[in-house]
């Protein structure tokens, strides 16, 4: 289970029963806010990756059918993220992988009635890193304010994965 958005500080011990948990908490100015974390079966053979990224992101690699690298990331909406960033998070990943997360970018490629600039970068590394969308166009997001759906989740996986 991939989570983003937890909002938990390195205060609060998350259990829950049969699962390991790691996470990245995320504090700006003694609040927390954001953070990312990943839930797994304690019976599936399992190793954490360590990720040299200042991003919201964690990853660990779990033996299912085969051993496979599950990462989840958050990526803020008023955040810049450089490309490289992102080029060198996925670099870190060994194959095969999946990762699940908000990225926030607003694409019709992948279900939303609108775009930003966050689009073009996510296209750009899925093209660059040969990434494929696992994606089916369901809207993952509801914003109350505005009252439309919105696709911010995205699950990407290596394409050494199909």
């Amino acid at each position: 289970m991939a989570l983003q958005e937890t909002l938990l500080s390195p205060a609060i011990e998350a259990k829950i029963m049969n699962y390991n948990i790691i996470r990245k908490d995320n504090l700006q100015n003694e609040r927390s806010v954001g953070g990312v974390a990943i839930l797994y079966l304690q019976n599936l053979p399992s190793k954490p990756v360590t990720l040299n990224t200042t991003r919201q992101a964690v990853a660990v690699q779990v033996q299912i059918k085969t051993l496979m690298t599950v990462c989840s990331i958050y990526l803020p909406p008023s955040q810049t993220i450089q490309q490289s960033e992102l080029d060198a998070l996925i670099r870190q990943l060994p194959p095969p992988f999946i990762i699940l997360g908000d990225w926030n970018g607003h694409s019709p490629f992948w279900g939303s009635t609108d775009s930003n600039a966050r689009e073009l970068q996510i296209e750009k590394l899925m093209s660059d890193q040969n990434l494929c969308l696992l994606n089916d166009s369901s809207h993952t997001f509801f914003h109350l304010p505005t009252r439309t759906f919105h696709t911010l989740d995205l699950a990407l996986c290596s394409s050494s994965q199909l």
